[in-house]
């Protein structure tokens, strides 16, 4: 089940939201709000799935909003203005339904939303809990919780080792790197980036996210990727 809220000044288009969402057996719409600030609170103290999210309101609008997340929930945003969409993907919006949209549509937004959380969840339980390393910065070695670790990015002599809160830079080659990286839990995307498989969000043909990051696949490791994702989507 999924816990989603919906986001829009106008009553009458939650009520909407309200009416579909009540149709769909994996979607609990938790609460409604035609306040953005309000929405915030909520977002920040309770857990959240899904966001179904106006972009044109009052006090701050719905792309604003999603900047502001440090670790935004799933977004569909719900709009009666198209010349928006290019910047709402951008923003890894998974759908942008323009009203008045028809239950159907509806449907096929939750669903791709739904579907995203099944992967993601496969993904985390087929990869195992990962030890800590040191990393050689400087005159420092510098332990990194590996379960915390987002991926790694080669920079000229350098790499950088991006976690949760921090950044360290290491002289060292991504070879050198690959063999830190246990390849159960990290994949290479690309000459220059090593991900890791349990913090990515979502796929597509060019890109993997890293939470809200966007990083490219490099044509040598495509089928690579393509693999991991078979492989988890059997599960």
């Amino acid at each position: 089940m999924l816990q989603a809220i919906a986001i829009d000044d106008e009553p009458i288009a939650l009520e909407i939201i309200k009416n579909m969402a009540s149709q769909i057996n994996f979607i609990d719409l938790t609460a409604c709000f035609t306040n953005a600030i309000e929405a915030m609170g909520f977002i920040q103290t309770q857990k959240v799935d899904v966001i179904f999210l106006d972009i044109k309101m009052p006090g701050i609008s719905g792309l604003d909003l999603v900047k502001t997340l440090a670790k935004a929930p799933i977004i569909i945003f719900t709009t009666a203005y198209s010349e928006h969409a290019v910047q709402s993907f951008e923003l890894n919006a998974i759908d942008y339904l323009l009203k008045p949209f028809s239950f159907a549509r509806f449907l096929q937004a939750c669903n791709k939303a739904h579907e995203q959380v099944i992967l993601k969840n496969n993904f985390q339980q087929t990869i195992p809990s990962l030890p800590a390393i040191f990393i050689k910065s400087g005159y420092e070695q510098i332990k990194v919780d590996l379960e915390h670790l987002l991926y790694a990015e080669s920079t000229g002599n350098y790499v950088k080792f991006i976690t949760e809160n921090q950044t360290i830079v290491s002289r060292l080659t991504m070879a050198e790197t690959e063999e830190l990286l246990p390849t159960s839990a990290f994949i290479r995307i690309h000459r220059s980036f090593i991900v890791a498989k349990k913090k990515i969000s979502k796929i597509d043909k060019r890109s993997v996210w890293i939470e809200q990051r966007e990083l490219p696949i490099g044509a040598f490791y495509s089928n690579d990727v393509e693999k991991f994702v078979a492989q988890n989507s059997k599960t």
